[in-house]
């Protein structure tokens, strides 16, 4: 288990320290989720930022679609 601290700065901020990044892959538009436990704990969690190509294909559908058919309804 690794202990860091950091300072809260103006406006709430704070740096996450190079060890943590480096060691997590901590990257610039990376996602930095908090969540707090029933017993009041405080998890953090980093995730990546999905772009709309990441997410290309990631659903499916029971029935076909039409692209240009649900555009045109989008804009009625």
């Amino acid at each position: 288990m690794v202990l860091v601290t950091t300072k809260i700065y103006a406006k709430y901020q704070t740096t996450i320290p190079a060890e943590i990044r480096r060691k997590h892959n901590v990257e610039c538009d990376d996602v930095v989720e908090w969540e707090e436990t029933d017993s009041g704990e405080i998890m953090v969690s980093f995730r990546k930022k999905l772009s709309f190509k990441d997410m290309e294909g990631a659903g499916t559908l029971k029935n076909p679609t039409n692209a240009v058919q649900l555009e045109r309804e989008l804009y009625k």
